[in-house]
């Protein structure tokens, strides 16, 4: 098949059939105009960061949600980030570590204070450690920064998936 053909299969009549049988079954993409995601866009508000990675987790989470003027709902989280040595060379220095971080989140309707959904998130990240404190230090900052991505994708996520069930 060349690579014409491939497009007109991706594009015609098979591509036409799969978004039928995908809107069939009940499936609205959760930022589209009916999507559950739709709730939370500008109408979550942030709790006040503590620390860098506070301050790094508001910034992701706004930056996915929105910053509320009117906010409806209050997003309420904690952060831990920690690190473990994970490769130590022959003279016995460290040269690589495991940046693991965790939130805890609650997610509360400001109307009701009622609780909507909480959990925990974690995950990890690496980096190397240098001959050099500069250039470990500017490791370990930018390896804070993933780590925070990372979490603040994974509370979003939850966040989007429980908002079907939100009172509207």
């Amino acid at each position: 098949m060349s690579s014409c053909d491939r497009r007109r299969f991706l594009v015609g009549p098979p591509a036409l059939i799969a978004a039928a049988v995908l809107s069939g079954c009940g499936f609205t993409p959760a930022y589209g105009p009916s999507g559950s995601a739709g709730k939370l866009l500008n109408a979550v508000e942030v709790s006040e960061p503590m620390g860098r990675a506070g301050y790094l987790m508001t910034r992701e989470l706004e930056d996915r949600l929105g910053r509320a003027g009117q906010p409806r709902y209050a997003l309420v989280y904690a952060i831990e980030v920690s690190e473990t040595p994970v490769a130590i060379s022959r003279l016995n220095l460290i040269t690589r570590y495991n940046m693991l971080g965790k939130v805890t989140y609650a997610l509360n309707d400001l109307a009701t204070d009622q609780v909507l959904t909480s959990g925990t998130v974690d995950n990890f990240t690496s980096f190397a450690a240098s001959d050099t404190t500069v250039a470990t230090e500017a490791a370990r900052r930018a390896a804070e920064e993933r780590i925070v991505v990372i979490l603040s994708d994974q509370v979003v996520a939850r966040l989007v998936a429980a908002a079907d069930s939100f009172e509207t």
